[in-house]
């Protein structure tokens, strides 16, 4: 891992240094046996330090009437597709669209196995050939001194979101048994955009969600708030904290928080996403505004968060940059006991594996100032 510039590696939880690869879930919960829905995960429940263990469709009943669940309403995109430099093979992740119409990409290697492998990113000047005769010269690194994402041009009439359309597929990570249709990628929560943007990698925490329990959640009187936040590629192996990505909090939702906020209920996040684009909507007083544009903020225990206090989320690798904002939300001893009774628990891990909800100890939203 490589943490995040003037933060720590995640060092507090020593129970679990390595997850072991049964524990990865390769293929999605409705794949698992007939009859099972993408909500046939289970829920690890943690309230301060205390653990509990549900199944996801019992979450209605964990949650309470005034809860605000703030959501990600991003599309995944189809972000990965074939090319050539030369006449080698790569595979090009589409990561982020910049201002100016270039591409963040990242290039790797196939495995011949269905998935990729880490690869050396450049050099400039190389060009890539993708399918409909676009082609995409890089230039730059995204960020001094970084390799793994470059800058590249798209020649011109190439259009990316055609070309994902048309030849893309979702990025798919060794630890999956075999390619899924982008419709495994996308949560109930998502939106198409009108420009074509949307994630290079999905917002899974949302994942499980169902229509039906959506409903569910609302006639309890759990409420919702949208948000949008762009995820860009975040390698597997690069444990790299998130690049700067797109963010947009609407009037309404920051208007919720709020008001929610005030009245003494929980905003809980689904998924790290979530966190970061309403953390970059706040103000140093809790306030959240409504905003969008790009945001490089890095939740971390010194920075802390100021208008969450929950967060749904997968369960993340022990070396994940992601864990620093679990303990900014949780605290390192809830971290500490929750993934410890994940890993004696058997809990799966990854995109397609079980979530976890972070809950402050009983009372103690109500007792916020």
């Amino acid at each position: 891992m490589r943490p995040a510039a003037g933060t720590a590696p995640y060092e507090h939880v020593r129970e679990w240094e390595r997850v072991p690869e049964e524990l990865s879930a390769r293929v999605p919960a409705e794949q698992r046996g007939p009859g099972r829905g993408r909500d046939d995960v289970r829920l690890l429940v943690s309230r301060g330090t205390e653990v509990t263990h549900h199944a996801f469709r019992e979450l209605p009943g964990v949650l309470r009437a005034g809860d605000l669940l703030v959501v990600n309403t991003s599309p995944t995109l189809a972000a990965a597709v074939d090319g050539r430099i030369g006449h080698a093979r790569v595979v090009v992740h589409f990561s982020t669209r910049g201002d100016d119409g270039r591409w963040a990409v990242e290039l790797r290697d196939p495995d011949g196995a269905g998935s990729t492998r880490a690869r050396a990113g450049g050099p400039a000047g190389a060009e890539v050939r993708v399918p409909g005769g676009v082609r995409l010269a890089l230039e730059e690194p995204l960020s001094p001194g970084g390799g793994r994402l470059w800058w590249a041009r798209v020649s011109p009439g190439g259009s990316v979101p055609g070309l994902l359309r048309e030849h893309g597929r979702p990025i798919r990570y060794a630890y999956t048994e075999r390619d899924q249709p982008l419709s495994a990628y996308r949560t109930v929560f998502a939106l198409p955009s009108a420009d074509g943007a949307g994630s290079a990698e999905m917002p899974s925490a949302a994942r499980p969600f169902t229509a039906g329990l959506v409903a569910e959640l609302v006639s309890r009187g759990v409420q919702f708030a949208p948000v949008v936040l762009h995820t860009g590629v975040s390698s597997a192996e690069a444990h790299e904290p998130p690049y700067p990505e797109r963010f947009a909090v609407p009037q309404t939702s920051a208007r919720l928080v709020n008001a929610v906020r005030a009245g003494g209920g929980r905003v809980i996040a689904v998924g790290t996403t979530a966190v970061r684009a309403l953390e970059s909507a706040a103000g140093a007083d809790g306030v959240v505004h409504a905003r969008a544009g790009w945001t490089e903020l890095v939740v971390t225990p010194e920075r802390g968060v100021r208008a969450v206090d929950g967060l749904l989320t997968g369960l993340h690798e022990p070396q994940a940059s992601h864990l620093l904002m679990l303990e900014a939300v949780a605290g390192s001893p809830a971290l500490d006991r929750g993934y410890g009774a994940a890993l004696r628990g058997r809990y799966l891990w990854h995109e397609f594996g079980d979530v976890h909800l972070l809950l402050p100890p009983e009372g103690a939203a109500s007792a916020r100032g």
